[in-house]
């Protein structure tokens, strides 16, 4: 398989940060509801948010790879049976999607910043915190954070289930084209 896009299905790099965003917004977002439920003496009240910190700032940096990477190797055109109302819809999801991820990871920023001290990354380096004075930052990002993600996750789902569709019922080669497979 060859790393960059062709004119007809997505390349290796593509189809890596494809699906390792997609595994990490749905671990991200099963962690971040599996942690706000901690008590406050499990022993996993301060190492789930580091984690779930970490991993969404590792997260952060994939995203700018993968925008960087559209530049760099252009998705494929859309299957020919793509009408324009199809093509527009999908590009308007996509754009809906990257600017959903970012969202969320602005707010979480926002949050574990709130109190002015910077996010350690898996303890290897601290992203430091330049946002830190806003009024009920923490609470009012919170709440963002948490409606975003819940919205990010839905819309996933339902990108999810339009790749079924087009594979499904209409036939084309959406989804095996980010499989790697040729159409």
């Amino acid at each position: 398989m060859q790393l960059r896009n062709s004119s007809s299905r997505y390349g290796l790099v593509s189809i890596v940060l494809h699906w390792g965003v997609a595994l990490a917004v749905f671990g991200l977002f099963g962690l971040g509801l599996w942690m706000v439920g901690l008590d406050y003496y499990s022993p996993w009240r301060k190492s789930g948010p580091d984690l779930h910190k970490s991993i969404g700032l590792v997260l952060l940096a994939v995203m700018l790879l993968r925008v960087l990477w559209r530049f760099v190797s252009p998705p494929p055109p859309a299957p020919a049976n793509h009408g324009k109302a199809t093509r527009l819809v999908a590009k308007l999801g996509h754009l809906a999607l990257y600017l959903g991820l970012f969202a969320v990871m602005a707010a979480g920023y926002l949050i574990s910043t709130a109190d002015g001290v910077g996010i350690p990354v898996f303890g290897l380096f601290e992203v430091p915190a330049l946002v830190s004075d806003l009024p009920d930052q923490a609470d009012t990002a919170g709440v963002i954070h948490l409606w975003l993600a819940w919205g990010l996750v839905i819309f996933a789902v339902l990108h999810a289930v339009a790749a079924l569709k087009h594979h499904f019922i209409d036939r084309d080669a959406t989804l095996t084209r980010m499989l790697g497979r040729k159409a």
